[in-house]
């Protein structure tokens, strides 16, 4: 599209676990700065497309490229500090709220000091408090919260989200989802987020992916809601399928 920059291109991509094929030939671009909202039914092939964005699974076929450099050229640790995960069920290691911050740089034999944890937590809406308490006394909300701290830590360029807020109530899906926005626009981070949740994708997304049985069956941005011509789209919007 005219004026936007690619973060991600996939190109002919497909994936095949013994003899099952879960991606087929896709091929599409992940724009620069903007929320990309994954949907389509169970078993589309979405999870396994953002793995193959940070080196977790390798395609069978197809080439993968990140800010314009094929993925393979990529030392891998320096590709996942590069494109972050948050998953829905974030691990919390044992311990303190700062150690779970400062895990991304331990690993890098490097430090975290407190101060850049208390910017840190002030970023996703906790406060400096939460720092020395034990992680697996947060709430789910609170988790969330620190394990999208945790990733940011690394200042990826890209972050990777699978269905972060499915298991939160309400008020906790929407103080995520107003963070998630809020982390775009202040890092200029390029975010994609799978959801079931078609009102969030259409809140959100500056553009969607429809993926169906290991296909893009469809893209665009946000117009793809009115303009789709497409039936079987047009039937999950509608929550058919």
């Amino acid at each position: 599209m005219d004026n936007l920059e690619t973060s991600i291109q996939f190109q002919n991509v497909s994936y095949q676990r013994n003899e099952t094929i879960i991606l087929n030939n896709v091929s599409g671009d992940i724009y620069k700065g903007k929320i990309t909202a994954l949907v389509g039914p169970s078993g589309a092939g979405k999870t396994t497309l953002l793995k193959l964005c940070n080196g977790l699974i390798s395609p069978t076929n197809g080439d993968i490229l990140v800010e314009h450099k094929h993925i393979t050229d990529f030392e891998p640790t320096s590709l996942r500090r590069q494109v972050g995960i948050v998953l829905q069920n974030a691990p919390i290691i044992r311990g303190s709220v700062f150690e779970n911050l400062a895990l991304p740089l331990k690993l890098q034999k490097k430090n975290l000091s407190k101060d850049e944890a208390t910017a840190m937590l002030t970023t996703v809406g906790l406060e400096d408090s939460f720092l020395n308490r034990d992680a697996s006394d947060l709430s789910g909300g609170q988790k969330q919260k620190l394990a999208i701290a945790r990733t940011l830590i690394n200042r990826p360029k890209i972050l990777l989200m699978d269905e972060i807020t499915s298991a939160l109530d309400p008020i906790s899906t929407n103080e995520i989802e107003q963070l998630i926005v809020n982390i775009k626009e202040k890092y200029g981070v390029t975010i994609v987020w799978i959801t079931h949740n078609i009102e969030q994708a259409k809140e959100l997304g500056d553009f969607i992916w429809v993926m169906m049985k290991g296909q893009l069956i469809e893209s665009g941005d946000h117009s793809i809601f009115s303009s789709t011509r497409n039936i079987k789209v047009q039937q999950f919007f509608e929550g058919k399928i």
